[in-house]
């Protein structure tokens, strides 16, 4: 380690991802043996690492120890309100991954780290303060070091930067297509692919779809690839949806959330809790919610997977406890290789 006018030289990229932030240093690779990489690598984190904690302590984060996932003495837990992050070193690299549990729909376990698109589905104020700690952290850094460069280029295509308007994602999107460009002069949108749910989807039309929690919101369509069409919801905020999600009148009832999926699946976790915790009057209410009447349940198996389905068909649990639980008519056509359904009396009959 040397200083250059009280700036220690270290060369390394930083890059943000989805929620995240990642810096990555060129490292001694093979070049030294065990001893001295081993050296390098306390010296990496001494210089970086612990520069990391303290700036995230600087700005009222928590951070300690991580005693479920990742707890080797590399990894920390850090938390600021209902935000959470897992800071890892590994060899030349450090990754910041920031998460949340208060919008988690499809995976809410683990705190909702393993949840896909965090920046979208982030609170609007929750994700002002994920991409102020990082910019924070990264200017400290290039501040501090002599040769740490952002990659401002290297972002995934979904992420929404928030000092891009939805507009300008979404042409930025066009410019990297080598499908359609955004210019219906040059290019014919086929019939089957701009079919909504009540009428013929018009480019730069206003819309209704549905979002992720069920709800009924408006905004602009603008075609994308096959039959997904963008759909901006507002300034910075939009979303990519099929032609058969997207309603071209308003919709009646736009109050009544269309979340049966969501529900279900829900109650079915609040169900499989319930059983595990031997809770079996509160697991026979929830039941009676589900399937009113006691109707004959079943499981589907997958042969090839050797899992059975989740609720509503997604995903696989090897945990007959926690299978999805389907009726007669939610089965049917469903018992042919490589599925099989089977019966499960015996389940209802403990709930």
């Amino acid at each position: 380690m040397t200083m250059t006018k009280g700036r220690i030289e270290r060369a390394a990229t930083i890059r943000f991802g989805d929620a995240s932030l990642a810096v990555c240093e060129d490292g001694p690779g093979r070049r030294l043996d065990w001893e001295a990489a081993k050296a390098w690598e306390r010296q990496f984190k001494r210089d970086v690492f612990h520069r990391i904690v303290q700036t995230l302590n600087r700005l009222g984060w928590t951070v300690g120890p991580n005693t479920h996932i990742f707890t080797d003495n590399n990894n920390r837990y850090c938390r600021k309100g209902d935000l959470r992050a897992d800071l890892k070193m590994s060899g030349r690299s450090i990754t910041f991954d920031m998460f949340q549990n208060v919008n988690a729909p499809t995976r809410p376990d683990h705190g909702g780290r393993y949840e896909h698109n965090q920046e979208r589905l982030m609170p609007y104020v929750m994700r002002l303060e994920m991409e102020r700690t990082r910019r924070r952290i990264r200017d400290y850094l290039r501040n501090v070091f002599t040769g740490y460069t952002f990659d401002a280029e290297c972002r995934s295509i979904y992420r929404k930067a928030l000092e891009l308007t939805a507009m300008e994602q979404i042409q930025r999107h066009y410019a990297e297509s080598s499908h359609f460009k955004g210019d219906l002069t040059k290019y014919r949108i086929s019939d089957y692919n701009n079919r909504g749910i009540d009428g013929v989807i018009e480019h730069g039309a206003q819309v209704w779809t549905i979002d992720r929690k069920g709800r009924i919101v408006a905004g602009t369509a603008y075609y994308n690839i096959n039959n997904m069409w963008w759909v901006r919801l507002g300034e910075y905020d939009y979303t990519n949806v099929a032609s058969f999600e997207i309603y071209t009148k308003c919709p009646e009832n736009v109050r009544l959330k269309r979340n049966a999926g969501l529900r279900r699946k829900s109650l079915e976790r609040q169900l499989n809790t319930a059983i595990e915790k031997m809770n079996f009057e509160r697991a026979a209410k929830l039941r009676d919610v589900l399937f009113p009447g006691s109707p004959q349940l079943y499981a589907v198996w997958h042969d090839d997977h050797q899992r059975y389905h989740c609720a509503g068909f997604c995903g696989y649990t090897s945990d007959k406890s926690k299978a999805g639980r389907f009726t007669a008519d939610e089965v049917r056509g469903w018992n042919s290789a490589p599925n099989r359904v089977i019966a499960l009396a015996a389940m209802q009959e403990a709930a």
